[in-house]
């Protein structure tokens, strides 16, 4: 699997993550879900940098010209909840995609014990197409991975990206182990520790609560 790590080169990117950590500022939720949908924007530029072009011919009010439209067909999947925003900022990019979402949480069984069940999913095909899987925050990865797998119920995708805006290094490794070699992973900072509780550390906290507000 291919790492792609926005933080290894500051970019606006590096600004947008740090709003979102900093407690003085993460706790307005619209800002909130700004920064995400902007984080979203971002690599949907970049990873369109990887997607195959054909040439169009276009008519111009004074001759014909010659331009590029994206060959892929992309599919845009999003898990529930935390990635409605950061879904958008790729919907805004890729304006004309199909979509796919997901609902993927965690059910506790212990104060510290849970699995991640899947209870939602609403896709197109995904044969040959290519699919750009997004997850804010990527805690063990094993929601990402098992949102992937519920996803291949509908067709096997040509390329596969998956997108988060802070990942732990142990979601990294994770997902390097499980997800196919051809798999890109982009990600706007790896952290490299998460706490008892699975929340990565610095991280910043529930995207979720801070999106949409807590729940009982």
């Amino acid at each position: 699997m291919k790492v792609i790590n926005f933080a290894e080169h500051p970019s606006l990117m590096s600004k947008y993550l740090m709003e979102m950590r900093a407690t003085d500022i993460q706790h307005d939720p619209m800002r909130f879900r700004r920064n995400l949908e902007r984080c979203g924007e971002i690599m949907a530029y970049e990873i369109s940098k990887t997607l195959d072009y054909k040439p169009v011919d276009v008519i111009t009010p004074l001759a014909t010209a010659h331009c590029e439209d994206i060959a892929d067909r992309v599919v845009l999947g999003t898990i529930f909840r935390a990635g409605v925003p950061f879904h958008q900022g790729f919907l805004s990019y890729f304006d004309r995609a199909e979509n796919a979402f997901v609902s993927a949480y965690r059910k506790y069984k212990e104060k510290d014990t849970f699995e991640i069940l899947i209870e939602y999913l609403a896709s197109p095909r995904l044969d040959g197409k290519c699919l750009i899987l997004c997850d804010p925050m990527l805690a063990t990865g094993a929601s990402m991975e098992l949102s992937y797998r519920a996803l291949l119920t509908k067709g096997q995708p040509a390329k596969i990206h998956l997108a988060s805006v802070i990942a732990s290094r142990r979601a990294v490794d994770y997902l390097e182990s499980v997800m196919p070699a051809d798999t890109t992973l982009w990600v706007g900072v790896i952290d490299d520790e998460i706490n008892a509780h699975s929340y990565i550390v610095p991280g910043l906290g529930d995207a979720g609560d801070l999106a949409y507000g807590t729940k009982d």
